[in-house]
């Protein structure tokens, strides 16, 4: 069993652990990894809104992995009618990877989706940087709806409906 809850500044040392150790498993495979954010990342522990969001191990009190949520879809890249629509936007979803067989990232997707219907939102989005990743986000149900060029980067810009997860309770449970 799990329990996701907001991050607090004492997750942050934690938080970077995660980081490093999903940066050594990139590096392991030659992908570009989020090394130079980890303190970053861990900083996001200090909103003060709540935004960031931590799965933790209910046995042990480990913490697994991370999201951060925000209400408002970054403007670029996405029409009008869809900033009009209620969404959630993920980003710096980060798991350990020595919990790759418990899809951490899985349960991290299908509880913002289960929460964002539970809170009246429509949709919950994310954007990554890479096709692998967004092959990753289309097993948990996202579906890739915009290309968009950046200054630099190129980016995927996902989506999925809001709704209930069937026997999601049974894994993960939340913590105000």
């Amino acid at each position: 069993m799990y329990v996701m809850r907001p991050a607090t500044v004492a997750d942050g040392p934690a938080v970077r652990a995660v980081v490093l150790a999903r940066s050594a498993w990139m590096e392991e495979r030659r992908m570009p990894s989020w090394r130079e954010s980890a303190d970053d990342l861990a900083g996001q522990t200090e909103n003060s809104d709540g935004s960031m969001w931590v799965l933790i191990e209910e046995a042990t009190g480990r913490l697994v992995g991370c999201t951060t949520v925000q209400q408002e879809t970054p403007p670029w890249g996405w029409t009008r009618a869809e900033l009009a629509e209620p969404a959630d936007y993920l980003y710096t979803t980060v798991t350990d990877p020595a919990d790759r067989e418990q899809k951490p990232g899985t349960l991290i997707a299908h509880w913002a989706v289960d929460r964002a219907a539970r809170s009246g939102r429509t949709w919950v989005r994310r954007g990554c940087l890479f096709p692998g990743l967004v092959r990753y986000y289309e097993t948990q149900g996202f579906a890739l709806l915009h290309e968009v060029q950046r200054t630099h980067n190129r980016v995927y810009l996902l989506a999925r409906r809001a709704e209930g997860v069937r026997d999601l309770a049974v894994r993960v449970r939340t913590e105000p």
